[in-house]
This record gives C-alpha cells, sequence and structure tokens, in this order.
C-alpha cells in the first residue's frame, strides 16, 4: 500500500518499509500502556503536519507514526511546516477542506492556531497532538496531547549537571518561547538548579529552534564574552541546538563545556554522544518509536467514539555509558508497544 509525504506543499508518493522487529536481546519491560480498547477502525484519512522535519524529534515520530498507520490501513499524509508559523496555517487549512478524519500537530503549538482548530472541529476532524501543549493529555484544543511528561524530563536533565563537569556549575538555559512544552520544561529546570549547591544559572537563551544553525553559533560567541570560564554547562530543551555548538565551541578553546539536552534523543545527537568527541554528553530521549503508535492508537479510540486512554510514556536517560552498551533502538525495543498495540487493533490476530 502506497502513503503520502508531503515536505512542502506538493505530495510525493513513499513505500513503507516494513516495521522494525523488536530488539530481542534485551529484557522487555512491564508494558504500562493501554491493554484494553477499540479495534482497528475502517479505513480513514489522516493528516501528520510537523512543525519543522528538520527537527530530527519530529521527522522520527513521523515515521513511527506512518508504521503505525501502515498496520492500520489508513491513509496518511505529512506535512512539513518547515518552522513558519504561516505555512502550518495554510497547511491546517489544508486538511479543513480535504475533510480528513484526523489531524496531527506534530511539534508545535495549539494555542497558536485556535481558530483553525476550532474550525476543524466543528467539521468533525479529531485532532491529536504531539509536543503540541505544555503537558500530556486531553485540552479544549486536542483529543489528546502525546509526550513524556516535560517536568520529568527537565528533573532528569538538571539532576545530569551533579553527573558531569565541575563540581561548582556555571549554567546556561537555552529554550524556544514559540512552544509551551519548551518554556515548561526550562522552568523546571531552572528552579531545580537555582536550589542545587554551587550551581549558578547565568542566562536564559530564547533561540529559535528553526533557527538554530543560524542562532547557536552566534551564541557561543556571545556567551564566552559575556561569561568566560563562568560558563560551565548548557542544558537546551533540544537537541538541534548542539548539532550547531560543537565546532564553534572547539574554534573558542572550550571542549570542556557540558552540553544536556532535555529532548528528545536525535540520530545526530546520539551519535556524537556516543563517540565521546563532542561536548554534548546527555540527552533525554522520547520513545518516538512507542510514541509513534501510540498517537495511532489514540486517534484510533477518537475514531471509535471513546475517551484518550490517558497513558503518559516514560523518557530514556541517554548517556555515552548507556549507548556503549545498547542503541536507543535496543533500549526502546525492550518496550512491547508493536505487540500490545496489535492486541488491542486486531484481538483475533492480523
Amino acid at each position: 500500500m502506497k502513503y503520502l509525504l508531503c515536505l512542502s506543499a506538493l505530495p510525493v508518493l513513499l513505500l513503507m518499509a516494513p516495521v522494525a522487529s523488536q530488539a530481542h536481546h534485551l529484557d522487555r519491560i512491564k508494558w504500562t500502556g493501554p491493554t484494553t480498547g477499540p479495534q482497528a477502525q475502517d479505513f480513514r484519512t489522516v493528516h501528520f503536519i510537523a512543525s519543522d522535519l528538520k527537527n530530527g524529534g519530529t521527522s522520527a515520530i513521523s515515521e513511527s507514526f506512518l508504521s503505525a498507520v501502515r498496520v492500520l490501513k489508513w491513509q496518511a499524509q505529512i506535512f512539513d511546516g518547515k518552522g513558519n508559523p504561516t505555512l502550518i496555517r495554510q497547511q491546517l487549512l489544508h486538511s479543513i477542506s480535504q475533510k480528513v478524519d484526523g489531524l496531527v500537530l506534530g511539534g508545535f503549538d495549539a494555542e497558536d492556531h485556535p481558530e483553525e482548530i476550532k474550525r476543524a472541529q466543528a467539521a468533525g476532524i479529531r485532532i491529536l497532538g504531539w509536543h503540541a501543549s505544555a503537558k500530556p493529555g486531553p485540552s479544549k484544543l486536542l483529543f489528546t496531547n502525546i509526550t513524556t511528561d516535560p517536568l520529568d524530563v527537565a528533573e532528569r536533565s538538571a539532576l545530569m549537571v551533579r553527573k558531569f563537569g565541575p563540581s561548582k556549575a556555571g549554567v546556561v538555559l537555552i529554550t524556544d518561547s514559540n512552544f509551551a512544552i519548551a518554556l515548561a520544561k526550562t522552568e523546571r529546570m531552572k528552579k531545580i538548579l537555582e536550589d542545587s549547591k554551587d550551581v549558578n544559572v547565568l542566562t536564559t537563551l530564547d533561540l529559535s529552534i528553526s533557527r538554530a544553525d543560524h542562532e547557536a553559533p552566534k551564541a557561543v560567541e556571545t556567551l564566552q564574552r559575556k561569561y568566560g570560564k563562568k560558563w560551565t554547562h548548557t542544558l537546551a530543551i533540544n537537541d538541534v541546538y548542539f548539532d550547531h555548538m560543537n565546532f564553534p565551541l572547539k574554534k573558542i578553546g572550550r571542549k570542556e563545556i557540558v552540553n544536556i539536552s532535555a529532548g528528545d534523543g536525535s540520530v545526530t545527537a546520539l551519535t556524537r554522544i556516543k563517540s565521546g568527541l563532542s561536548q554534548q554528553v546527555a540527552t533525554i530521549a522520547e520513545p518516538l518509536r512507542a510514541q509513534g503508535w501510540q498517537i495511532a492508537d489514540e486517534l484510533n479510540r477518537a475514531f471509535a467514539g471513546l475517551s484518550p486512554s490517558g497513558y503518559v510514556s516514560d523518557p530514556i536517560e541517554v548517556t555515552k555509558v548507556s549507548l556503549d552498551e545498547h542503541s536507543l533502538k535496543e533500549m526502546e525495543g525492550r518496550i512491547p508497544f508493536e505487540d500490545s498495540y496489535m492486541k488491542i487493533w486486531y484481538p483475533g490476530g492480523h
């Protein structure tokens, strides 16, 4: 079966690869997600509007969602908002005009487009978000929002400051005020750090994720001029900032800076963490493969006229030590999400 992947306004055909198999050499962990729910609903059309497919987390979640859609035999389109609110609005209106059954907001705040979303709701379209509000669960604009608990992610990230780098830490926080979930993470990290002994929060920078390639290198120069050796750690709400800080930090001779990300566990980030040659030492990864299937399951519940499951997945702490033992795919492979959702959707077998 063919699915549509739209990287701008024009769809391109994409043949789906087989669903990735689970890793079996690690013991499975107990499934804490739903075990009951509606069987697979009949053919549906769904649009997934991504905030920016240059963001590794958003790209990965859309791919995982498509793997679940393949199993459910739905038709799906992925649209790339390219970090542009105007383009995202146009794509929302396009989805409404197409009279789709379901709409997924992938990585942008639902509150930024209330009129379009209300129009979609009035048209009977089921709307679900991934990282589309500051917390998991339902809201006035969303059937439900899929994410790990951002405050849990923030706390895990902040506590890692004590594990890496000098005992007296000077921390720079990097956030993106375009996203409520990013601000929630940042406020929690800041509170924990300010309550920690020998930790000084130097500043909080508001840098757009969509412009990280331009803004992050400039920020390195500015921070070095202002804080010098007082700057020992950087905590960011997304890996993407560190994609563009590694070389600038080496250029100014600051290889000892410790970078920690409160999301999402991109392939690029995992590669540099595992190498041990980068300033980024850790990321708190979203279980993106499992969440892609979770999105599909929640949509299936919405199509069946049921309530959200209420399930919130746990984040995964990733460091060089953990990656030397197992890949993130293997770690996430311990979660029996595919088998669990398949038993709900096709209780008599697929």
